[in-house]
Order: C-alpha cells, then sequence, then structure tokens
C-alpha cells in the first residue's frame, strides 16, 4: 500500500522545483504516471483499464535489473501542473496498479518553456500516434466511463 501523503510531499516538491526553474504555471503538462510488472499480460490487463479511465498508454519497455527482467510503461494525461489534480490522478492509479500486483514508481513530467513557441510533441500537439502496437487491444472495443 502506498503511503499518499508521502506521495503528495514529493508531488509538491516536484512542482515547487518545476516552478523555481522557470517552467510556465500556466501550461498544459504531460504527467506520466511511471509503472513497472514483471509479467507482461499483467501489465497489459492494468493499462486497458487506465486506458479505459481517459489516460494514453507509453509503448512498454522491457528492462533488466539485477538479473531481473521487467516491463516499464507510462500512463499519461496532459493536465494543469497542479498537485491536487496529480494527486487525484494517484487516487484513482494506485488501486488498479495494486490489484494488477505491479509497481507504482512515482511520475514525471517535462519542463515547459513559458517563453517557447513550438510545442516540443511536434506540429499537432500529439504526444502520441494513433495507435499503440506494444499493447494488443482493440479501442473501438474498450468503452471509456
Amino acid at each position: 500500500m502506498y503511503n499518499l501523503t508521502e506521495l503528495r510531499q514529493e508531488t509538491d516538491e516536484i512542482i515547487e522545483n518545476l516552478l523555481a526553474d522557470g517552467s510556465d504555471p500556466e501550461a498544459l503538462y504531460i504527467i506520466e504516471h511511471h509503472v513497472a510488472h514483471d509479467d507482461f499480460d499483467k501489465l497489459e490487463k492494468l493499462v486497458v483499464d487506465a486506458y479505459k479511465l481517459g489516460y494514453e498508454i507509453s509503448e512498454a519497455e522491457e528492462v533488466e535489473e539485477d538479473g531481473k527482467v521487467f516491463f516499464v510503461c507510462d500512463i499519461v494525461s496532459e493536465i494543469n501542473l497542479n498537485a491536487d489534480l496529480i494527486t487525484a490522478q494517484q487516487k484513482e492509479l494506485l488501486p488498479l496498479i495494486e490489484k494488477a500486483g505491479a509497481e507504482y514508481e512515482g511520475w514525471g513530467t517535462y519542463f515547459e518553456d513559458p517563453n517557447g513557441e513550438d510545442d516540443e510533441y511536434g506540429d499537432d500537439g500529439e504526444f502520441f500516434e494513433d495507435q499503440d502496437e506494444d499493447f494488443d487491444f482493440d479501442e473501438e472495443e474498450i468503452v471509456r466511463h
């Protein structure tokens, strides 16, 4: 079980550091909740559940740590840099992560230059491609809540 108080303190610190470095407080931020599992099928079920809640999913990667293989990916949204919103996302995602037996490895985002003219994600502003090839689920069959 995760300690929401500690997670909130980490969230507050991350936001404080970003803003102290000059990141744009008014920008929309890509928030990436990092998850890992040693079973790809269980990770896939987890991300399908997160997708049903309206999140985007990054490509899964296979990593080896201390001789053990893990599959990692990000559960992603684009929101204002607001600790209450991020905490609400954690409260929504953590039960799914725990149910799947996965590890929550925190969240991250990117610096947003308040003077920047270009979107770092391309001309269309889209962070993701239309289809995710790593996970085998049909977007048409998924009903969002």
